[in-house]
């Protein structure tokens, strides 16, 4: 079992969108009934990957097998997790079922496509985060963006069509150099004698820097896209703005995550030197992002549009903590991809409830919901809140950690900068909080909108268990990536070393003895006791 858990985790919404197509296309209800079951029980047996982990550096459940063989070429069915591809596993498997049940009323035309276009969706990124074959890899990362064009294309919004294209060129030219890298890569691991696309056969390769300097660009602009990083983000507005529900909350909880995992699992082990070279021009950009995006932010009219600039915003965090390279930045770089899953893919659906009912997203167009939709604005509230990082809620742990991991290492400066971020997405928030759920209930439209359903709090009730239980007890999650996280920071050969706290030094007392009221210290002093530096005041 052990052996086929992540196939079967993989391939059974492969097998989901099978059965779909024998069910009548009018039948909506079944649709998304069974749509919805094929994603509940994907993440039921998702499950046992978490109790029978157990918690060191290797790769576990793992299936090799051979696949494609073509003259030199062989390609492998390899897959297997560590602890870094683990919780992003689980994240992809948790939000499915809550992305599937916010479409129930969201989309009324060609249900089938849509159902399918999700499941297969959920194959492409599960299938990613598992490979651990490059090429294997890169077959999962294009089935990933073949259903979300159509996604956002098909289910979208008036500009749909532009935002689909601007998302395909953009992912398809970074994918591209990204194939190209890897027959480069192969080739040159053919010369050595490696005989397969096996990532663990590449580690260590001694290539030359310059060769190094080549790889790495080719597959950090790939990976820079996906995330994505200033200035490759101006796809990431569009397409958020543009897409339903629950494109936009998988694509916000789980597609930009395979931007920053690809880093961690590819780009800064395969090529160190290069990474000791481009560490300041990559934490320099993703502070940029982090300001830029928050001061884009604060002026947007539209709520989905100021939620998607805030992604960008804070996945700068995530790479900022990644290229910190120690234990502290990297653990909070996970843990943030992790919490901006939960949250930004809470704040998703918040304004798609909304919109169900307004069909409007301006927030001029609002005010003094509170009133009129108390659980709502609570749910609202605790979401905002995580968002913005308050202590207690899932937001502030990886945050906190990448800002102390970043000034720990060469990255002082950039933290320093960086937590003007902080500030700037708490005005942001609260601000479109304020304007959106107090002041005037005048709009007549307003005062007709009906509070949160059962289904709608069914929907929010596991993000905002989630949102409070990884804010007051991280442990879990951080202690299982420790490992292989120290694996990654050794593959790349540049650990920052922790400064030593300072023993502080003994305080001096005033001339004239101790303090009036201080009595000396006693005769016979316990045997090994440190005897008083000569000339010290009795």
């Amino acid at each position: 079992m052990n052996e086929v858990i992540l196939s079967l985790i993989t391939f059974l919404p492969l097998a989901g969108v099978l059965v779909l197509l024998f069910i009548p296309g009018e039948n909506h209800g079944l649709l998304r009934g069974f749509t919805l079951a094929v994603t509940i029980l994907t993440f039921l047996v998702s499950l046992p990957l978490v109790t029978g982990f157990v918690t060191n550096a290797d790769y576990q459940f793992v299936l090799n097998m051979p696949w494609i063989q073509a003259g030199p070429f062989r390609m492998n069915y390899h897959v297997g997790i560590d602890g870094i591809s683990l919780w992003l596993v689980m994240l992809t498997t948790f939000i499915m079922p809550i992305a599937v049940l916010s479409t129930w009323k969201a989309v009324e035309e060609k249900v089938k496509g849509y159902m399918a276009c999700l499941l297969l969706l959920q194959v492409g990124m599960i299938g990613a985060f598992i490979s651990i074959d490059l090429f294997l890899f890169y077959i999962f990362w294009e089935v990933m963006l073949i259903p979300m064009y159509f996604i956002i294309g098909i289910w979208g919004g008036k500009n749909r069509i532009y935002a689909a294209v601007k998302f395909f060129i953009y992912t398809m030219v970074g994918s591209l150099l990204m194939l190209v890298a890897l027959i480069v890569l192969y080739f040159k691991g053919l010369s050595m004698g490696v005989t397969d696309f096996s990532l663990l056969n590449f580690f260590g390769m001694n290539l030359d820097p310059t060769t190094q300097t080549w790889m790495f660009l080719a597959f950090a602009l790939a990976f820079a896209i996906k995330v994505p990083m200033f200035p490759l983000h101006t796809w990431l507005p569009d397409a958020h703005t543009e897409a339903p529900t629950a494109g936009s909350v998988i694509l916000a909880a789980v597609l930009l995550k395979m931007g920053t995992y690809g880093y961690v699992r590819f780009a800064m082990p395969l090529f160190p030197n290069a990474v000791e070279k481009f560490t300041p021009l990559i934490a320099t950009l993703s502070v940029i992002g982090i300001i830029y995006a928050s001061l884009v932010a604060m002026v947007q009219e539209d709520v989905k549009k100021l939620v998607a600039y805030s992604s960008v915003a804070h996945l700068g965090f995530v790479m900022l903590g990644v290229f910190s390279l120690n234990q502290m930045g990297l653990q909070g770089g996970m843990l943030q991809m992790l919490n901006h899953g939960v949250s930004t893919g809470a704040l998703f659906l918040i304004v798609g409830f909304i919109y169900e009912r307004r069909h409007t997203r301006l927030i001029t167009d609002f005010g003094g919901l509170s009133k009129q939709m108390p659980i709502f604005a609570t749910i609202f509230m605790i979401v905002t809140f995580s968002s913005i990082g308050l202590p207690g809620t899932n937001g502030f742990v990886g945050e906190f950690l990448v800002l102390i991991g970043a000034f720990e290492s060469n990255l002082r400066w950039y933290a320093i900068i960086a937590s003007s971020g902080v500030i700037l997405s708490a005005v942001y928030m609260l601000w479109m909080f304020q304007r959106v759920m107090f002041g005037k209930l005048d709009n007549p439209k307003n005062q007709k909108l009906l509070d949160l359903d059962a289904r709608e709090i069914a929907i929010m009730a596991p993000l905002v268990f989630m949102i409070f239980f990884m804010g007051l007890y991280p442990t879990p999650f951080t202690r299982t990536m420790a490992p292989a996280l120290d694996k990654i920071i050794q593959q790349t050969r540049l650990a920052q070393p922790v400064t030593a706290v300072q023993p502080q030094a003994m305080p001096v007392l005033p001339q004239g003895g101790l303090p009036a009221g201080h009595q000396p210290m006693p005769e016979g002093m316990p045997a090994g006791h440190p005897a008083m530096p000569a000339g010290h005041p009795q």
